[in-house]
């Protein structure tokens, strides 16, 4: 979403628990779901564990699923969401996509725009788990370093990219919110 800004910061979060869990699943579980990486070249260097997924082929109606992340993380997740989405967005909205997805160390997105028609509806949050000071998050061409246990809503809508430049993997827990009305046809 165009956010008038590149980025906002929340401040702190209470993300411990949801922090401990993602960083207790096992490698497989990165690997469970490739559709990021394989659908979009930009996240080629990246890995996900997916809690939720729009299928958004018929937009504007939409397809929120479960995905296998769910299960595992969605007691750790749910509060970390509702927490933001009540501090700082009007409640009934829909949680349209969220995952834990790690940035590989030495890995890098490609600066891009995330071009979707949901993408200019929602607004996307990130809330980093694992980071270093070598991760740069460049947006609209200016560097920013989020940290841990911060909450941060970015511009999707301009040019971002990341880099990690680190010996250790970036990982952030990231959910998209479109507010209650936001998408055509639907209440």
């Amino acid at each position: 979403m165009d956010i008038d800004v590149p980025i906002r910061s929340f401040g702190q979060v209470d993300m411990a628990a949801l922090g401990a869990a993602v960083l207790a699943q096992d490698e497989a579980a990165w690997n469970e779901n490739v559709v990021r990486q394989t659908d979009y070249e930009v996240h080629d260097q990246t890995r996900s564990i997916v809690l939720l997924f729009a299928n958004v082929d018929g937009w504007p109606a939409i397809d929120v699923t479960k995905e296998p992340g769910w299960d595992r993380l969605a007691q750790f997740a749910v509060p970390v969401m509702h927490e933001i989405i009540g501090k700082f967005y009007p409640p009934g909205g829909t949680i349209i996509r969220a995952m834990a997805a790690k940035l590989l160390a030495g890995g890098r997105i490609l600066p891009h725009r995330d071009s979707h028609p949901s993408f200019g509806l929602g607004h996307r949050i990130h809330v980093p788990i694992v980071t270093n000071p070598r991760v740069r998050f460049m947006i609209d061409g200016r560097p920013y370093q989020l940290q841990v246990g911060e909450a941060y809503e970015i511009n999707n809508q301009k040019v971002h990219s990341v880099m990690n430049k680190g010996a250790e993997d970036r990982i952030n827990f990231i959910f998209d919110y479109v507010p209650p009305g936001a998408i055509p046809g639907r209440s």
